[in-house]
């Protein structure tokens, strides 16, 4: 079996479970600090001037006390989430027992860990409003009206980009971090109780964090009026480049996410399409993309399995019956075919079997055959079509051949008796004794077609003609030749070859006297 390739991502250098783990942890600092910063500079521009001393005061307080409980909570959270994996992932980087419930559970956890951050860093922020709202209320002094609408507009946008990001960082670094470890005997897309990401869905997150949250901003700056136009212009040019930042980190994910398994897939099928069916895809997906994945592999392994018996066909039945079988010939049916039909048969053999080693004797019968049927298909365009113990049947006539089929036939018996005599010295040389062999050669009509039940089916020939080959074979053990033609074979030869009437023959099956002739050598 050949060995099977698959292409994979390449291999990280942290290979530690905790590595990994904290990688996909803190994979969503950035884009929380980026969201972050930009709700800064928006309160700053747009909600601090909206604010009376006492606000202000009030404001920057509740800032603190909200980043002292509610942040540090909110990251236990996360943190306590992502180290529930280590243990499980450690029993399965060591081969040891894991209990199934736990293992569901670990697969399930990691699948939907990027709705774990999105819910955590979403909570937080859009806790925010009530909280800041309900802190400002309390504060001296009536509160502008524009805050009930800047404010919760500040930290939407600001939630929008800090977890639409968070959640393909961490989506990107699950698969490529720990997926490996917990689905190695498993398919992501089968697992019960997960919640991946549609490709669809990902398209709208995408365009939200590096589109429409950005535009959004603008839109805002342009429909709200504001006190300085100066600040106004700058906020702009840095919401502007903010969402090319993100737009560039979204295409790259996208790139990852997306358009990697596309192109896996697609250097996969160049490869099959070159004869290469010893690779696969490695990838492991949640999404969509994981039972296209398995139904492609799978496709490759069904491919292999068919090219291992055509081979195997091939081989035991002849390439040229092989091919035809398995193109569904329409004259696979069964046609009457004029062909030649050669019997050869090793002679005494049995009684060769009882008087050496068998391993002895199987070696030297596949040596022999091998040399004939070589003769046979590649050398005289004839078809090896079944193998008799010490002999075989080989047809002529069944493909295109620019001489006519007795003409290979009876070439191909004198080639096989020229490889008989060199096989023979060999044996000598060995001090074995030598093989004999018979050869009766026929042509006439015959059936042809692919014979048997629909499991399992022959491509042969039947029909007096195959009768009468056989016979011919049989008698020359009694006439005492070593290759034998009848008379329509002999009548189809040119009359450049040569041959002698020997007497006739009776032969089972016929109502007359077979007349039959040896090749008259020079």
């Amino acid at each position: 079996m050949k060995s099977e390739l698959r292409l994979e991502p390449s291999q990280p250098w942290y290979g530690s479970i905790g590595s990994r783990l904290w990688l996909v942890i803190g994979g969503p600092v950035f884009a929380q600090l980026l969201g972050s910063a930009f709700n800064i500079w928006y309160n700053f521009a747009y909600v601090q001037p909206l604010l009376s001393p006492a606000q202000l005061a009030t404001f920057w307080h509740t800032v603190k006390v909200f980043n002292l409980l509610f942040y540090p909570a909110g990251v236990g959270l996360w943190v306590w989430v992502g180290l529930s994996l280590q243990q499980p992932c450690h029993q399965l980087e060591a081969n040891q027992p894991i209990a199934p419930e736990r293992l569901l559970q670990a697969r399930q956890r990691v699948i939907n860990l990027p709705w774990w951050g999105t819910f955590i860093a979403g909570s937080i922020w859009l806790l925010c409003i009530p909280i800041f709202l309900l802190a400002l209320a309390q504060a001296p002094g009536e509160l502008n009206p524009r805050l009930f609408s800047d404010l919760p507009i500040s930290f939407v946008i600001s939630a929008l980009i800090a977890t639409t990001h968070s959640f393909f960082i961490v989506e990107l670094l699950s698969q490529r971090l720990l997926y490996p470890i917990l689905f190695r005997e498993a398919r992501p897309d089968k697992i019960p109780g997960a919640f991946p990401l549609s490709l669809r869905w990902r398209g709208i997150f995408l365009a939200f964090c590096g589109g429409v949250c950005p535009i959004a901003s603008l839109l805002l700056l342009t429909l709200a009026p504001h006190a300085t136009e100066t600040r106004d212009s700058w906020f702009a040019i840095a919401v502007g480049g903010l969402g090319i930042a993100f737009s560039l980190s979204s295409a790259w994910m996208v790139g990852q996410l997306v358009v990697e398994p596309i192109k896996e897939i697609q250097q996969v099928a160049t490869a099959v399409a070159e004869g290469n069916l010893n690779v696969r895809i490695g990838l492991l997906r949640a999404d969509e993309f994981g039972p296209l994945i398995h139904d492609f592999n799978h496709m490759i392994e069904e491919l292999q399995e068919k090219q291992i018996l055509q081979e195997t066909f091939g081989r035991h039945v002849g390439e040229q019956a092989a091919i035809k079988i398995l193109q569904r010939d329409p004259s696979l049916g069964g046609i009457e075919q004029e062909l030649t039909v050669m019997f050869a048969d090793l002679r005494n053999f049995t009684q060769r079997c009882t008087l050496e080693p068998p391993e002895k004797i199987v070696s030297m019968l596949n040596l022999f055959l091998k040399d004939m049927v070589e003769i046979v298909e590649q050398r005289h365009g004839g078809m090896v079509n079944k193998f008799l113990g010490d002999g075989f049947m080989a047809l002529f006539g069944i493909g295109e051949h620019p001489v006519h089929h007795s003409v290979q036939a009876v070439a191909a018996a004198q080639d096989m008796l020229e490889k008989l005599r060199e096989i023979n010295a060999d044996l000598e040389n060995k001090g074995r004794s030598p093989l004999k062999m018979g050869i009766g050669i026929h042509t006439g009509v015959a059936v042809v077609g692919s014979i048997g039940s629909n499991r399992r089916l022959e491509y042969t020939a039947i029909g007096d003609t195959v009768n009468v080959a056989a016979r011919v074979e049989a008698l020359t053990k009694q006439v005492g030749e070593t290759l034998l033609l009848t008379a329509a074979t002999r009548q189809a030869l040119p009359l450049d070859i040569l041959t002698e009437q020997l007497p006739p023959q009776w032969v089972k099956g016929q109502p007359s006297p077979l007349n039959i002739y040896r090749i008259q050598l020079l």
